[in-house]
């Protein structure tokens, strides 16, 4: 990353002594990198969030009124989810996965706590933890498909596609989206070094992400891409900025259709891209096909107030739901499938409102947002609703939005707003 250079485009006013601050934004940086290291448990993640929030507690973090409607819905949802669990918790899988929802909305707010103050600092220190993070996770997969560890083909691979430090193929190739756009926002903006750097960490991660075999991955990578190299053109202030953008964007494309050209030449690999790009999957087609269960599950959610509890679809159909909003009715009944979506749209909804702010983050805010945006739309075909890797985007997307707040508060009253400012 081009540290230099975003240096001086975020300016950043530290609230705490100085090995305080430094203290601070290390571990925000270890919460960007460790959440790409979640094949064992408990992860780094947890760990660094737990860490994370017991230095922020010690040392300084407020709960602004802004993040009222966040700690409310996550509660709302979570309540739901354990009122419907309540016959289901001599489970021990149920009751680890009540708590690792609750887990996971205190990372949402966690986040969104940490991000708004002393944003440009914190923010610069997620993104380039993000895209290491990235980065390795990327490199293992690479490494593991192409047996260049020993023994690590059966570590990092599963059913013939890349997962790396990940269990499931198509949680990498989700995770890798946002620093992949991380890392192409300096690939058509930085200087030469950076800008060879950053080619570098997302040429790995465009590798992982095709070796993952992930459609959703695939079309994820690409329409996020497309959205924000599109709003970067717009929220352009200069036009030789426009114009490099724009090149590189060309040059960026053209390399990437040689990479995969070259790949297709593998035979394996070309076998198993023509396998996973055919939109005519059986798990996908029939009544009890992927989007026949979405209607059937829809149905039988408005017949059941409080839902039919955590991880109990697969009793009454031959797959999980793979649709994280219906997953929620059926999970946590009316409660929480009124409530998860209602979180979800208010966060884009805030997301756009404010996307067009002209603040020092808003390059990061774009690739968050995309990432995100990009996210919100694959939750209609997957359970994205414990992904670590999403509640990090949505406390992220919340903690922007404060400070983008009370940034536009205090332009507007000609002041200049520090990370002190309330929203």
């Amino acid at each position: 990353m081009a540290s230099t250079a975003i240096a001086g485009e975020f300016a950043s006013r530290p609230i705490a002594p100085p090995g305080v601050v430094a203290l601070q934004r290390a571990l925000v940086w270890l919460v960007g990198a460790s959440g790409a290291i979640v094949f064992i448990e408990p992860s780094p993640y947890e760990l660094a969030t737990l860490a994370s929030a017991a230095v922020f507690v010690a040392t300084g973090m407020r709960l602004r009124i802004v993040f009222l409607p966040l700690l409310l819905l996550l509660f709302l949802i979570n309540l739901g989810y354990t009122i419907s669990a309540v016959p289901l918790l001599d489970d021990s899988k149920i009751a680890s996965w009540i708590a690792t929802s609750w887990y996971m909305a205190v990372t949402a707010m966690l986040l969104a706590m940490l991000t708004a103050d002393d944003i440009a600092a914190r923010l610069d220190m997620l993104r380039r933890g993000l895209v290491m993070g990235g980065a390795i996770a990327g490199l293992a997969g690479v490494a593991g498909y192409f047996h260049l560890v020993p023994g690590g083909y059966d570590l990092l691979t599963l059913y013939g596609r890349a997962r790396g430090t990940f269990k499931d193929p198509n949680v990498l190739g989700a995770f890798l989206i946002l620093p992949a756009l991380l890392a192409l926002q300096n690939v058509v903006t930085a200087r030469l070094a950076a800008t060879l750097r950053a080619g570098f960490a997302l040429g790995v991660m465009a590798l992982a992400i095709l070796l993952a075999f992930s459609r959703a991955a695939w079309g994820g990578l690409v329409i996020t891409a497309a959205f924000m190299l599109a709003l970067m053109v717009l929220t352009s202030t200069s036009p030789r900025e426009r114009s490099r953008i724009i090149v590189m964007t060309l040059a960026a494309a053209a390399a990437g259709i040689v990479l995969i050209g070259v790949l297709l030449s593998i035979d394996s690999i070309a076998d198993m891209f023509k396998q996973r790009a055919s939109f005519d999957q059986s798990y996908d087609e029939g009544r009890f096909g992927r989007f026949g269960r979405h209607i059937l599950g829809a149905d039988m959610a408005l017949d059941l107030p409080f839902g039919i509890g955590p991880l109990q679809f697969h009793n009454y159909f031959p797959e999980d739901t793979h649709n994280s909003y219906l997953n929620a009715f059926m999970s946590g009944g009316w409660l929480s499938g009124i409530c998860y979506p209602a979180l979800v749209f208010t966060t884009v909804i805030l997301g756009f409102r404010y996307l067009f702010a002209r603040v020092p983050w808003q390059r990061t805010y774009i690739a968050i947002f995309s990432a995100f945006l990009g996210t919100v739309g694959e939750s209609f075909i997957i359970d994205t609703d414990h992904w670590r890797h999403f509640f990090l985007m949505l406390g992220t997307m919340w903690g922007m939005i404060a400070a983008t707040r009370a940034h536009q508060a205090g332009a507007g009253r000609g002041l200049t707003t520090g990370p002190r400012t309330t929203a």
